[in-house]
């Protein structure tokens, strides 16, 4: 295969013109709006060693690699170095914390083994080639998030990734534009429990979960050796783990347990919906064989970035920033979790849920009618969605309109949960709070 004899000596991907590493290979993908094609020569002049292109018009001396599809041949390259070294890889996909879940459990994993794993949320058709073809010979474990928004989509990441385990980490309404339905979205998910039920690969199961339960058994698996379960407030019996929660005032603390003992958790997450993803974590790590106290101080150490589950104290205010995304699901755990929460002074600065298709109207008034069934003193809509609710709380059309009222009419000693979905932009109003 001369692509991976040359992808071996040039093995640094890069996919963006404008940013080339001496000695990379340049793979000319197409957008919306671009065809990169034409960028290739400058990406050979800016130090690229190569340039994948599949339009024969511009590969004009050896340095350019012509193939019949520059994504496809992206795919294949990483299908094939994942299976040439063999890395045992761990898959997983759901609705919700599926990128906080992938971080937990490869922060775990690290306690023993040389882990790789989903940089971001690089876990599309573009995003797991390339996290795949960063794999080494000295990786002993990879966990690779795979994310969709239409049928078919983890069939086809399944197929490049060929994990050797999986976990769905839930199922909620999120990306009816693409799925349709929810029932969509079921199916769409488990696609990563039939290719392990083809392949004889096993799962990590919540089995507290009623979807997941009847998706896995839909898919052909029976509760035998090839499903690994846990599940909140339960006991152990052929479990791996399970977990109490004893506080979430904000932060999360838990008592697990596992069959080497009980321990307990003080993690630096907020939200009683985050004791899932930190409980699947502390599963596989037992099933890989770390001691409870490595699971323990690796959870413990654990911080949350890029706004999602996070809570921060200003010199104004206290906040619970979770605005890397959102859907009616989610949305609905951190207002339910929020309310729950003993605290003065309340407020919620809820932003926008996008790509709900044809619910999206529905979808958003349901959220303000749970708002107002718990009572919450001070409520502030962002987006043109929450804009059409029937609802007399204080609406903005975008995030800017929210920061100049924020600059006009500071909020101070407030507790404050900023949720929306990450097209809203809702980071852009924290250093006003």
């Amino acid at each position: 295969m001369k692509l991976y004899d040359i992808f071996l000596s040039h093995s640094t991907i890069c996919t963006d013109s404008r940013v080339c590493e001496s000695g990379s290979l340049f793979f000319a993908l197409k957008g919306e709006n671009f065809d990169a094609n034409a960028f290739a020569l400058s990406a050979l002049e800016k130090g690229c060693a190569y340039a994948v292109v599949d339009n024969p018009k511009y590969a004009v001396d050896e340095r350019f690699i012509l193939v019949e599809d520059t994504l496809k041949a992206l795919q294949d390259l990483a299908a094939f170095h994942r299976k040439r070294l063999g890395t045992k890889i761990i898959g997983i996909t759901g609705s919700n914390g599926k990128t906080t879940t992938k971080e937990l459990i490869a922060t775990v994993l690290k306690q023993k083994y040389n882990t790789h794993f989903t940089q971001g949320n690089f876990n599309n058709h573009i995003g797991v080639p390339l996290t795949l073809l960063q794999l080494r010979p000295e990786h002993e474990i990879a966990v690779i998030e795979m994310g969709a928004n239409h049928p078919g989509e983890i069939k086809m990441l399944s197929e490049i990734a060929a994990p050797d385990w999986g976990i769905i980490t839930n199922v909620g309404i999120a990306h009816l534009e693409g799925f349709t339905s929810f029932e969509g979205v079921k199916q769409t998910k488990a696609e990563l429990y039939t290719y392990l039920q083809k392949h004889s690969g096993k799962i990590f199961l919540n089995s507290g979960n009623e979807f997941l339960v009847e998706m896995a058994k839909k898919s052909g698996f029976e509760l035998d050796e090839n499903v690994l379960t846990y599940q909140v407030d339960s006991n152990l019996t052929d479990k791996l783990a399970t977990t109490h929660i004893t506080s979430c005032n904000p932060l999360l603390e838990m008592t697990c347990e596992t069959a080497n003992g009980k321990f307990n958790v003080k993690t630096q997450l907020i939200g009683t919906y985050n004791a899932e993803n930190i409980l699947s974590a502390v599963a596989i790590g037992h099933y890989f064989g770390i001691s409870n106290e490595k699971i323990k101080e690796a959870l413990e150490n654990y911080i949350p970035q890029n706004n999602r589950s996070q809570f921060t104290e200003t010199e104004s205010n206290k906040l619970i920033i979770d605005a890397y995304n959102a859907n009616p699901t989610s949305m609905r755990a951190a207002i339910l979790n929020f309310a729950q929460m003993q605290a003065e002074h309340k407020a919620l600065i809820i932003g926008d849920m996008l790509e709900l298709g044809s619910q999206s109207e529905l979808e958003h008034q349901k959220i303000v009618e749970l708002i107002k069934e718990h009572a919450f003193p001070e409520v502030y809509l962002v987006g043109k969605c929450f804009q059409k609710t029937d609802s007399n709380y204080t609406k903005f059309t975008d995030v800017d309109e929210l920061k100049t009222f924020l600059q006009n009419n500071p909020l101070k000693n407030r507790f404050i949960l900023i949720k929306g979905s990450r097209g809203v932009h809702l980071e852009k109003i924290i250093n006003e709070l």
